[in-house]
């Protein structure tokens, strides 16, 4: 067992160490089921005028720390600043979410013309949150995978089954291919230039891997995390990365070992007990508490927690939700989560 440091804790884990009480931070940690983040989101505008103010982004991705004193500190962005840098024009719309466009279904990416400089104010914003930072606290970046953007980018907006993208991928495996490596090529100078400006740590979030068969999963999934991996640990070879491809249940074991993360996100359908077996002896694992148990709270909390607990107990493990916190999630349960965790 390793001697308990107070120091950067969660990236300890990051780098197979293993403690009795895990580091913890929560996905979707920073944003709007705090009354402060609501204000200032008020004051300003709009999700993207946000993450696009690199003062109000640090003020944002500081507040869970100053409240709860969480482990990991988690860049306040979007996994859509990506096509927005490669030439798509983006923006919020109010109770929908977000807008692509031209979208892919429709047009041609090569057509667009890249605007890299959108993507300036994001590493203004670690290079002012690093500077305010505790010192205790893993500052996380992060970026989507290829997939899950690409599923954004030919449809303009999120969908439930992502069928325009999965049939482009069927109908036009070349031209498909050709934008993954072009999303590929742009998450890689985006996740460097983001650890180059001090994030310790980054994500990389496959949130819909789930919506593919076991083939289109291994070539759409595995191949271009694999590429970002491989090509992050060129240039930064101390740096850890988590991999998080939420709905892959079965196939995370070869996503874990054909991607090589540092560490694995779990979603919160997948078995605690099953993955702690499944998975490669050591290999971090970072999870998977469902939101809607931290939302619910009460004996729900606490037997899911104390479960997860369990599972993980003899593995390096930093725990989490299994997806981002919910927006009506009582403040009174986080606080209750940290307590259960952390033995308070």
């Amino acid at each position: 067992m390793a001697t308990e440091n107070p120091s950067r804790k969660l990236l300890a884990v990051l780098r197979g160490q293993k403690f009795d009480v895990p580091p913890v931070w929560l996905m979707r940690q920073a944003g709007r089921y705090l009354p402060e983040y609501r204000e200032l989101r008020a004051e300003k505008g709009g999700f993207l005028e946000l993450a696009y103010d690199s003062d109000a982004a640090c003020e944002i991705t500081l507040q869970p720390i100053r409240r709860f004193g969480f482990d990991g500190a988690i860049l306040f962005s979007d996994i859509l600043v990506v096509p927005h840098a490669m030439g798509q024009d983006l923006w919020f719309e109010t109770g929908e979410g977000p807008r692509l466009a031209p979208k892919l279904s429709e047009n041609d990416w090569r057509d667009f013309t890249p605007a890299p400089e959108r993507l300036e104010p994001v590493y203004e914003t670690v290079r002012k949150v690093r500077a305010a930072l505790p010192a205790e606290t893993t500052f996380l970046g992060f970026a989507g995978s290829p997939w899950t953007v690409a599923t954004y980018m030919v449809a303009g907006q999120g969908s439930k089954d992502h069928a325009e993208t999965r049939a482009q991928a069927y109908s036009d495996p070349q031209k498909f291919g050709d934008l993954i490596d072009a999303i590929t090529a742009t998450t890689v100078d985006y996740l460097s230039k983001q650890i180059e400006a001090g994030v310790d740590a980054v994500q990389l979030f496959d949130s819909w891997a789930g919506s593919l068969s076991p083939a289109q999963f291994e070539r759409w999934v595995i191949a271009p995390n694999a590429a970002i991996v491989s090509a992050l640990r060129e240039r930064h070879p101390d740096t850890p990365i988590i991999g998080f491809p939420k709905g892959a249940g079965a196939k995370l074991v070869a996503y874990a070992s054909e991607v090589k993360p540092d560490a694995i996100g779990l979603d919160e359908t997948v078995d605690p007990v099953w993955a702690n077996a499944s998975l490669p002896e050591g290999l971090p694992v970072q999870g998977n508490l469902d939101p809607l148990a931290l939302m619910a709270g009460g004996e729900a909390l606490e037997s899911a927690v104390a479960r997860i607990l369990a599972a993980f107990e003899n593995r390096p493990h930093i725990f989490n939700l299994g997806h981002g916190i919910l927006q009506h999630t009582p403040i009174a349960h986080v606080e209750k989560l940290l307590n259960l965790v952390r033995g308070g």
